[in-house]
């Protein structure tokens, strides 16, 4: 009997139904020599503290740091997760043979290994490795399984990545708790959100300490094109004034006249943090939300695996994309161009060096329907789009500069027309579609060298602008490219070795700066509170909050994927880390912190309007976000869009929705019943809703 263990119930029906394992028993199913069986998430953990000595179990100075002789890992406590456990650890002692199912990733990968090693797994292991959960996808990864120690290295880096940020996770916090917090406050220090805090400090710095000044310009219309001076800004009205009394004692003179002919490249195929920006830029949707939209595309087979890093398809693929064009019918006005003719094989997105584990986000040809969810609905017309585009001819723009003179004082204008529009006809009606340090189009007309005549000029009087707070497609980008100011395509390709987290963590990082409220949001602009500018302030140590460096360990984790480093070193890099930072800190003095005020700090005033007195905001006298999970009570709760949940939702399943009955609950009866277990008539009972 062959065992598969799949990610999730969903996934396992959907290999069974293809591999005819149709019976269904407890825990699994059955059918044609083979037993297909799940896990839902995390179900095992590496050990806490006090699982290795019971003195760690207490919040100790004199106790850090923490290093444990080996690291162990154990089942999480649920029940849920337990029986299931029971289910695989059976099915495993008993089989010929175990098929690895899980995630098609990192993660994927470590949850599987820590079952398959929890259930003592004796059994020879093969690997089905899917970029897609279409019946032909399945079928064909099961035609060619692979043996799993091909994906040993890939399960060490997991390893590393997970023993990494225990260490400086559980050690830091600590530390950083118990020498500068202020009663129950917890200050959380990881490895990647700590540097990616330190890159919204600071730019709140930056806006914090911007000062808005005054500017003025010169400005002349000629033939009815707008012209501006090439000179400095003028930092008085009276030097502008004098400027203009020049200029209207001059004509106008055409001094160079140059147009050029130009293409646009057509937009990348997405990976998983672009389109995250994408949808926060254009539907101010999360990093977080993005991931579980496109995450339910795929688990429906709409799109191929999403938690990428690639914008590039394997060379394998590109008999297959007419075949998805042409299945895309929703779309066949805009595919018909593109089928046409020979897809061509470009090498702007197919590239066998440049695709890792998995390719670019593309559709899988099947059809969606009309049962999706709008925001996943919009996820997908984002991705059909962008894999339509790229198969479009490039954009054939001209570009025309024009300098010239009043006098002694040099004009000029730029200007960019459209000739041919290419593939933006995929995005005709769509305004919001603009490549990051695109002009916007504009008409210039032709000009002779020499010509003159009469002007209008004009002052124009300006502010300087603060830096730009981050909104969370900036930050990712940022974190992305470890910092680094990149609008470059093929230059942040360059640099995602050294990104800080991955793709599919990015989302999830922001989400914790949040819930620490370390960082808040005001509209799309994300903004540090004081407790987060504090806790940067505090630590002197330039390896956990730079993202330079943080970028390197990155880079490490990837070779230690490729077999090009070792997983001890790594580890005991950090060893020596932590023993570094916990002598440090120790013998370190600052001021103490508490938890910052719910509203964050307000962006700087760009004009010169009255502002109007705002009222204080109360503080909340109940913070719910700060309860934990009533069922496994080892995880905060978390506000949904219809009710309220334990974080780690997908293993726990607790929720209490907003409304019972009708009756829409007030925050009071919820923390009743999480703390209480009922709320006048009602229970905790009745609000279980466990999936």
């Amino acid at each position: 009997m062959k065992v598969c263990i799949a990610e999730k119930p969903s996934v396992a029906r959907d290999i069974a139904e293809v591999i005819g394992a149709k019976q269904r028993k407890d825990g699994y199913y059955e059918g044609n020599g083979y037993q297909v069986t799940w896990t839902f998430g995390h179900f095992c953990t590496l050990k806490e503290p006090h699982d290795y000595y019971e003195q760690w179990k207490f919040w100790r100075l004199e106790d850090l740091p923490m290093i444990p002789p080996s690291f162990g890992i154990k089942l999480i406590e649920n029940n849920g997760v337990q029986k299931q456990f029971k289910v695989i650890e059976q099915l495993v002692q008993q089989c010929d043979e175990v098929i690895n199912c899980g995630d098609a990733g990192q993660e994927g990968e470590l949850i599987q290994r820590w079952v398959l090693l929890k259930a003592k797994c004796t059994a020879p292991v093969r690997r089905l490795w899917i970029s897609s959960l279409t019946e032909e996808a399945i079928r064909n990864g099961f035609q060619q399984l692979r043996d799993a120690s091909q994906y040993d290295n890939l399960y060490a880096a997991g390893s590393a990545r997970a023993i990494g940020d225990w260490l400086l996770g559980m050690n830091a916090t600590r530390l950083f708790t118990k020498k500068f917090a202020v009663g129950k406050t917890v200050l959380s220090i990881g490895r990647v959100q700590t540097p990616t805090l330190a890159m919204i400090v600071a730019r709140q710095k930056e806006i914090n300490a911007f000062v808005s000044e005054d500017y003025w310009e010169l400005k002349t219309v000629y033939r009815d094109t707008e012209f501006t001076a090439a000179i400095d800004r003028l930092g008085s009205v009276e030097k502008a004034q004098k400027g203009l009394a020049y200029l209207q004692e001059h004509p106008f003179e055409v001094t160079s006249f140059e147009k050029k002919d130009g293409k646009e490249g057509n937009p990348r195929l997405f990976d998983l943090t672009s389109l995250q920006v994408a949808a926060n830029k254009k539907y101010a949707y999360s990093a977080d939300d993005t991931l579980k939209y496109v995450q339910n595309l795929y688990e429906k087979k709409l799109v191929t695996y999403p938690r990428v890093d690639t914008t590039y398809l394997s060379e394998d693929l590109h008999p297959k994309v007419a075949g998805i064009l042409q299945d895309m019918t929703p779309y066949a006005a805009l595919t018909a161009p593109v089928l046409a003719s020979p897809i061509p094989k470009l090498k702007t997105v197919f590239d066998d060096k440049k695709v890792t584990d998995h390719h670019a986000i593309i559709p899988t040809g099947v059809h969606p329907g009309g049962g999706l969810p709008p925001e996943e609905k919009r996820i997908y017309d984002l991705i059909a789009r962008r894999f339509i585009a790229a198969f479009y001819p490039e954009c054939k723009i001209s570009n025309t500069t024009v300098l010239g003179k009043v006098g002694q004082v040099p004009f000029k204008v730029t200007g960019k027309q459209i000739i041919e529009p290419g593939w933006k006809e995929v995005y005709a009606n769509d305004t919001s579609i603009k490549k990051e340090g695109e002009e916007e189009e504009k008409f210039i007309p032709d000009f002779v060298v020499g010509e003159s005549g009469p002007h209008t000029p004009r002052i124009h009087q300006g502010k300087t602008s603060p830096p730009k707070a981050f909104t969370e497609a900036s930050l990712l980008r940022a974190m992305e490219t470890a910092g680094k100011q990149v609008d470059d395509e093929e230059m942040r390709e360059l640099l995602k070795d050294n990104g800080i987290g991955r793709p599919s963590t990015r989302a999830n990082i922001i989400e914790t700066l949040f819930r620490r409220k370390y960082i808040d949001k005001k509209k799309k602009n994300i903004f540090a509170t004081q407790t987060g500018i504090d806790l940067i302030d505090t630590i002197r140590t330039e390896l956990l909050k730079s993202p330079e460096l943080t970028g390197q360990w990155e880079r490490k984790l990837r070779l230690i994927e490729k077999g090009e480093y070792a997983m001890d070193t790594f580890k005991d890099e950090l060893i020596a880390m932590v023993v570094d930072l916990t002598k440090e800190v120790k013998t370190a003095s600052y001021k103490t912190i508490t938890i910052a005020p719910d509203t964050p700090a307000p962006a700087p005033a760009t004009e010169d309007k009255p502002k109007k007195e705002r009222k204080p905001r109360e503080k909340k006298a109940l913070d719910l976000g700060a309860l934990n999970c009533p069922k496994c009570r080892e995880h905060l709760l978390l506000k949904g869009n219809s009710a309220y949940g334990c974080a780690n939702f997908k293993v726990c399943g607790f929720k209490i929705p907003f409304e019972i009955k009708g009756k829409k609950l007030t925050d009071k009866q919820v923390h009743d019943l999480v703390t209480k277990g009922k709320a006048g008539k009602l229970t905790l009972t009745d609000t279980f809703d466990i999936q």
